[in-house]
């Protein structure tokens, strides 16, 4: 951590040996110019001390910050600040220049051979320069069968133990066996899903920015060329309304970027809060659809929303595959059933990327109808 540190000043006087009369009035001189800028050196060097010890009262106060996990901030020592450490470091291997890393999670069942972590990883290789994006890639397991599994195929792992798990209030995340596949909005996901919304905090308080993505979404180009530089939150949206500001868009938090500010730590803390004003089984992005509006005009946070045309899915489906980003099995219950369909976008994807520039210009790519969740 860079630190201001000015090497002292020592003012020695002339040696008291014989001097001509030129010599002694030159000597003079240049004291008697020190002596005019004494005052000027010391304004600047009590300015420098002074922007020291506040820039070092605030790094102070941001790792106390940085320490928090659970039920309000608390600083953390000894074997509890390890979890931490090893968290920051795998962040710090995973991140790009502008300390933005890539986030997915997976449990057993997603992991498993076949399933949705293998389609997931192929598509970064089948894609169009996302192969690159791997090497920014955390996987967060919640199980430590899914560790295993991520350990053999990718280099950034993070498992995410039990007593970290923690959904702060309503859902004890820490006592829900996360290793089965959970189907939407019942109680075991919904914990789930407050539980990977404190986590997406805490990597926010690391000083981390991230793109969240769902382990069911399909990458085929980077999409961060469509999230504006001037947004601090982009996220998707199942259904978008044609604006990317407008906040009548409902929010999908399968895929979402956050720019790491003291605002959108903020943000989180009161997403989080607002949970007690809804009934229990409420999940996070139901929570998100009722307060954006209040608290990004309340913290001067924008919020961008993405144009299904790039960041898609299966409930509002695109066929221009020359525009498309990423897929995603969204509007689909059943861990077989996106699977299934999953499968057969990558197929037409591979063929899509075959077929020869000229052909690929003219159109007429698809995706295979029906499926178990396409229409």
């Amino acid at each position: 951590m860079p630190f201001y540190s000015d090497d002292p000043f020592c003012c020695v006087p002339p040696s008291p040996s014989p001097r001509s009369s030129k010599s002694m009035a030159a000597a003079w001189k240049v004291r008697g110019d020190a002596g005019r800028l004494l005052p000027v050196i010391t304004f600047f060097l009590g300015a420098a001390m002074t922007g020291a010890f506040v820039f070092l009262g605030a790094t102070m106060d941001m790792s106390s910050r940085f320490a928090a996990w659970g039920n309000g901030a608390r600083a953390v020592a000894g074997d509890e600040a390890k979890p931490y450490a090893e968290l920051e470091e795998l962040l710090k291997n995973a991140s790009m220049e502008d300390n933005t890393v890539i986030v997915t999670s997976i449990n057993k069942a997603y992991a498993a051979p076949g399933s949705l972590l293998d389609l997931f990883l192929e598509s970064f290789r089948a894609g169009k320069g996302t192969a690159g994006l791997l090497d920014h890639l955390l996987i967060v397991s919640v199980d430590p069968g899914a560790h295993e599994t991520c350990r053999s195929v990718h280099r950034h792992c993070y498992l995410l133990r039990p007593d970290n798990n923690n959904d702060d209030g309503g859902g004890a995340a820490a006592a829900v066996d996360l290793s089965a596949a959970k189907y939407f909005m019942t109680k075991d996901y919904v914990a789930m899903m407050w539980a990977r919304n404190r986590f997406q905090q805490t990597i926010l308080e690391l000083g981390f920015s991230f793109l969240f993505t769902d382990v069911d979404i399909l990458w085929f180009r980077n999409p961060m060329r469509h999230i504006a530089v001037t947004s601090d939150v982009a996220i998707a949206s199942d259904y978008f309304n044609g604006n990317p500001d407008s906040l009548h868009n409902l929010p999908n938090g399968g895929f979402l970027y956050v720019r790491s500010m003291n605002r959108t730590v903020e943000f989180y803390r009161r997403w989080r809060e607002a949970r007690a004003g809804f009934p229990p089984g409420t999940n996070e992005q139901s929570v998100l659809a009722r307060v954006q509006l209040p608290l990004t005009r309340r913290l001067g946070v924008r919020m961008q929303f993405l144009d299904t045309a790039h960041c898609g899915g299966f409930c509002q489906l695109t066929d221009d595959l020359r525009r498309v980003s990423t897929m995603h099995a969204n509007c689909c219950t059943g861990l077989g059933n996106k699977v299934h369909d999953l499968r057969n976008v990558l197929r037409d994807w591979r063929n899509y990327t075959a077929a020869p520039r000229e052909v690929r210009r003219r159109g007429g790519f698809g995706w295979t109808k029906p499926g178990r969740c396409i229409r």
